[in-house]
């Protein structure tokens, strides 16, 4: 990777969200982050976030020319309203590129734990998990990191850096919000709640297989353009997939290897390696198979299933086309309506402060 600009650094944009996880991101970024930060001689500016896409519109507004990097302490779902915010600015081709940090203050946290993953460190807690991300951040390394590009059938455009979701596991992520001072234990209070009744979900799915992971693409010259795809109106490309099964119990596109901070989904996923992971469940699987799945991705060995119902492929591009407008769809955790929805991975868009 490469180091933060500079020898004397001005400092970083810190934005943080004090209702994230358990309410404890503010004191846990006085107690844990800023002595780290002051040892490493790195000044801030602290922006706290006050209400939905607050964070969106300030880096829509903000001179971003100050900021060697822009931080963002609680869940995924912060670091998704920055990534949108820079998006929709004129000069979106050189902001997308300052560096962006995760300080894990959530309850999902899957940025930090896939960056710990890849970085070869395990931890065992959220504050190891903190603590090795705050690391990163005064190290100052930075890596690319891909973004996907997601169109609604409504119009909105939207760019999402971890995940895709429809069916059974957005649906726990969206029920167990009230359960949000558990932290992380949220997501088993709401798995088991909702496996009481397994939904089915009716769509077309289908998708641009990865043929090499070693495909090499530099991002289009205009954001406006996601050359892969094609209008909704028109069928996908002939040299698509087209899923044959139209009943699912979840459908998960997944760009990193974690899709919380003990989930780990997709064990050979990296930072850039140009692949929506795609994960889907097709009905017919019981309860127990449902168990098993949460099970192994609590331990890291999913693909190791041997479940007639659980399909896994690396894709470049998909489409995904419900036949009824049933259940929320989620990006990064945030709800979205059910309509239809495709995307494209964009390979080395943003830059993320990682080990390396």
């Amino acid at each position: 990777g490469d180091p933060l600009k500079g020898e004397t650094r001005p400092g970083v944009m810190v934005l943080l969200n004090p209702q994230s996880g358990s309410g404890r991101a503010l004191h846990l970024f006085k107690t844990q982050v800023q002595p780290m930060l002051a040892e490493a001689n790195i000044g801030f500016s602290m922006f706290v976030t006050r209400k939905n896409n607050h964070a969106w519109d300030l880096v829509k507004e903000e001179n971003m020319s100050k900021w060697d990097a822009v931080v963002a302490m609680a869940g995924d779902g912060l670091l998704y309203e920055v990534i949108n915010g820079l998006m929709e600015r004129p000069d979106w081709k050189s902001v997308i590129q300052k560096p962006l940090c995760i300080l894990p203050g959530g309850s999902g946290n899957a940025l930090a734990a896939s960056l710990n993953y890849y970085a070869r460190e395990h931890c065992h807690s959220k504050e190891e998990l903190l603590l090795n991300c705050t690391y990163f951040l005064c190290k100052g390394l930075h890596a690319p990191m891909d973004l996907v590009s997601l169109r609604m059938a409504s119009g909105k455009r939207l760019f999402s850096f971890l995940s895709f979701g429809w069916g059974f596991v957005s649906d726990v992520d969206i029920a167990s919000e009230r359960y949000r001072r558990l932290g992380s234990a949220r997501f088993t209070v709401g798995t088991v709640q909702l496996l009481t009744t397994l939904q089915i979900y009716k769509g077309r799915l289908s998708y641009l297989p990865r043929k090499s992971p070693v495909h090499v693409q530099t991002p289009p010259v205009s954001l406006l353009e996601d050359p892969l795809l094609v209008p909704f109106e028109q069928p996908v490309p002939k040299h698509w997939t087209v899923v044959p099964e139209e009943e699912f119990v979840s459908i998960i596109g997944i760009c990193h290897s974690h899709l919380g901070a003990d989930f780990l989904l997709a064990p050979t996923a990296k930072l850039y390696d140009d692949a929506i992971h795609l994960f889907y469940v097709s009905a017919g699987v019981s309860r127990m198979g449902m168990v098993k799945f949460f099970r192994a991705m609590d331990k890291g060995n999913l693909l190791v299933l041997n479940n007639p119902h659980l399909h896994c492929v690396a894709a470049k591009a998909f489409r995904l086309e419900p036949l009824e407008p049933k259940g929320l769809m989620t990006v990064d955790g945030e709800v979205l309506p059910c309509e239809p929805v495709q995307g494209q991975i964009h390979r080395r868009l943003a830059r993320v402060i990682s080990r390396s």
